[in-house]
């Protein structure tokens, strides 16, 4: 099995500044792909971030030029950099990984999500 443990949410001013952490652990091979999505209250969940193991990445429109995915393969951790942090950024934030598994099976799978909140 791969579990994947979340850090770094919290309460933050507009405008302000968050670091997510997202470390993937058990049964990995390879992990090609890593991301961050997000949901707000009333609303689907959407992709925020996704990075591959060659740092190929791919953004929301909504975050582009304020947050910043990057990631250390060596460690299966996948970092989001969030800045000019916005009220409308206020949600749940999902680690995801596509693994592949030791076995050679291939599961995406999901963190438990760690709530960011912005407000003055």
């Amino acid at each position: 099995q791969v579990q994947l443990m979340e850090s770094g949410g919290g309460l933050v001013q507009p405008g302000g500044s968050l670091r997510l952490s997202c470390g993937a652990s058990g049964n990995i091979f390879s992990i090609p792909a890593m991301g961050w999505h997000r949901q707000a209250p009333g609303k689907e969940r959407e992709l925020v971030a996704d990075i591959t193991t060659g740092g190929s990445t791919n953004y929301a429109d909504s975050v582009k030029g304020r947050f910043t995915i990057s990631r250390d393969n060596a460690k299966n951790t996948v970092y989001l950099r969030m800045g000019s942090l916005k009220p409308e950024d206020t949600a749940v934030y999902y680690c995801d990984a596509d693994v592949i598994t030791s076995t050679k099976g291939r599961n995406r799978y999901w963190g438990q999500g760690t709530q960011v909140t912005v407000s003055s």
